[in-house]
């Protein structure tokens, strides 16, 4: 039988997290003693079912000895070999829940995602495609119960985006969203072809978890901020105060304009937390890329050399090309119905972790307010 993974370290974290509960100060910070709570009682559970499925695999250990004993009784041996297959089943389920429990948590994915989209290669088609995507993930979003706040925009002529920032506000928006990072390709004939021949155009979709102050450090040295007069549709105020903001990080070169607001204060709030957000997420995946060499493949990366999906508008197919999905349904995907494809990607990331969970020496975590403090 294949053993799970050593459960010491996760006795040692929860008799760490059983001494701070014990503290007399312990809820004197409400949402660390939140945190901390969860995290005791999952993992509580997680032993239960480890000492549960070690009992089982004795029992299934007991009941072949005996049903393979012939000096026992017949009926005493039948009865212990139509157990076995019971079981075998429980220990299978036990696992299973024993293996999930054990994978490190995502400490981003109950954050808010700032989401940007532009248009890659293609031209008109690509930023009309850009604002397709908007207008899906704006529906999803709507049906979860999310907030959407825009952030920054930069219209084409032809009323599409060439680039659109938002903000999406809500419960696991990261969680549902991380994965949806990398090219988006679309195949079709566009409203600009006379010839009927189909265009093969491109849109990058970035998904990046909101980033708090606690999260990144910013020095105020190593930002250059250019304040310029605003430019584009915006009624009779945006062209007549220097309200857009441009921020430079210098030791990364990261750019982050917005100019959507007509208050120059609001448009450099929003463009720093599109900036925190960009400067975790690229500290995350500096992280992650330690460990690329052994994976077969990174789901949701951000990688946006990487062609994750295709939009097939003649054949009305859409394939993810991580998981080789393929759904006949693209207008019902369109209209924000992702819900299938965010299920099938989530289901194999944990596969592949369950995966690497049995090869590898998985630690706890520490809750992200224990790491703030």
């Amino acid at each position: 039988m294949d053993e799970l993974p050593d459960l010491a370290p996760f006795q040692r974290r929860l008799d760490e997290l059983g001494a701070q509960m014990a503290e007399p100060s312990f809820y004197a910070n409400p949402r660390r003693a939140a945190d901390v709570t969860r995290e005791h009682q999952k993992l509580s559970q997680l032993i239960a079912d480890y000492h549960v499925h070690s009992q089982v695999e004795r029992e299934i250990v007991d009941a072949r000895a005996f049903s393979a004993d012939v000096t026992a009784d017949a009926e005493l041996r039948t009865l212990a070999n139509d157990e076995l297959p019971e079981l075998e089943r429980r220990r299978v389920a036990l696992r299973e829940s024993v293996l999930l429990a054990m994978i490190p948590p995502d400490p981003t994915d109950s954050r808010n995602t700032v989401m940007e989209i532009r248009a890659g290669t293609g031209g008109d088609e690509a930023s009309l495609f850009a604002a397709e995507l908007f207008r899906m993930y704006s529906k999803y979003a709507d049906a979860r119960g999310w907030r959407i706040q825009p952030m920054s925009s930069s219209e084409s002529e032809r009323g599409g985006f060439k680039e659109v920032i938002f903000l999406i506000s809500g419960s696991d928006v990261y969680k549902q969203l991380k994965f949806e990072s990398g090219v988006h390709r679309v195949q079709r004939v566009p409203v600009t072809e006379a010839n009927g021949r189909i265009h093969t155009s491109t849109v990058t979709v970035a998904v990046l978890p909101e980033a708090e102050e606690v999260d990144v450090q910013i020095d105020p040295q190593d930002l250059e901020i250019t304040v310029t007069r605003a430019s584009g549709p915006g009624g009779q105020g945006v062209n007549t105060t220097d309200s857009a903001v441009q921020i430079c990080h210098k030791p990364t070169g990261l750019i982050v304009t917005c100019a959507d607001e007509r208050s120059q204060l609001k448009n450099k709030a929003k463009a720093m937390t599109v900036l925190r957000s960009r400067l975790l997420k690229k500290r995350e995946e500096e992280e992650h890329a330690k460990y690329a060499a052994t994976r077969r493949s990174q789901i949701g990366s951000g990688d946006r050399s990487e062609r994750i999906r295709t939009y097939n508008f003649p054949q009305n197919r859409l394939t993810d090309h991580r998981i080789g999905l393929t759904l006949y349904s693209l207008p019902q995907v369109m209209e924000g119905n992702i819900e299938a494809i965010i299920t099938a990607l989530q289901k194999a990331d944990y596969e592949e972790k369950l995966a690497a969970l049995t090869g590898h020496d998985f630690t706890p975590v520490r809750t992200a307010t224990e790491e703030r403090d």
